[in-house]
């Protein structure tokens, strides 16, 4: 996949109504087709005149975000963090009811004792970010499990630590449906999260 300048907004894998009824239709469409949009637009902008960083990666030019010119930095950090972000939020759902398995369903147990526990410890951490911003699960290089919250368009990235999943705690993510009921939202996503796919990035090393 092409992940470079210029960076464009890819079709979702599933169509907009594919998570019905836990995710609703209008905000998937204006989540992706409007949001994530303007991000890839303001980095595309930002980048116009820096050909050197336009040859970059988007993970990479996240993962060193110190080194960018001091002129775009802040811009690079908040829209290319937009697209990586969101990005990695359309691309771990998928609605099928499935659960996680494997080596990190097995973390998980050692970790948190149950997958009803540790969704017990991510819905507290999810309802405790403040303003907007993102909950993660994160593994390091041997493995440990971590629920991090990231403010705004902040990434894990930045840390070193690999992301599994995330949820988009930002009202635009939720407010048509759920209101400002955040804790409702917190529930439906975790019927639709893309078990698979976790496992995969939690194993492939």
């Amino acid at each position: 996949m092409h992940n470079c300048y210029p960076f464009i907004n890819y079709p979702l894998p599933y169509s907009y109504a594919a998570m019905e009824p836990y995710l609703d239709i209008q905000t998937m469409y204006l989540h992706h087709s409007k949001h994530l949009q303007r991000y890839i637009d303001n980095l595309n902008n930002t980048l116009s005149e820096h050909p050197v960083w336009q040859r970059v990666p988007l993970e990479k030019m996240l993962t060193d975000v110190e080194r960018l010119p001091k002129e775009i930095s802040k811009s690079v950090r908040q829209n290319a963090g937009g697209v990586f972000n969101h990005r990695f939020f359309f691309a771990g759902m998928i609605n099928a009811g499935m659960e996680p398995t494997g080596n990190l369903f097995q973390q998980i147990a050692r970790q948190y004792g149950s997958i009803e526990s540790f969704f017990e410890n991510w819905k507290k951490a999810a309802l405790a970010v403040f303003g907007s911003g993102y909950l993660w699960l994160t593994c390091d290089a041997v493995g440990n499990l971590q629920i991090l919250p990231t403010a705004n368009q902040d990434t894990p990235l930045r840390l070193r630590k690999k992301p599994l999943l995330v949820i988009d705690v930002w009202e635009h993510a939720y407010y048509l449906k759920f209101k400002n009921v955040r804790a409702a939202y917190i529930d439906n996503w975790w019927r639709v999260i893309n078990w698979e796919r976790a496992e995969r990035l939690y194993t492939e090393g």
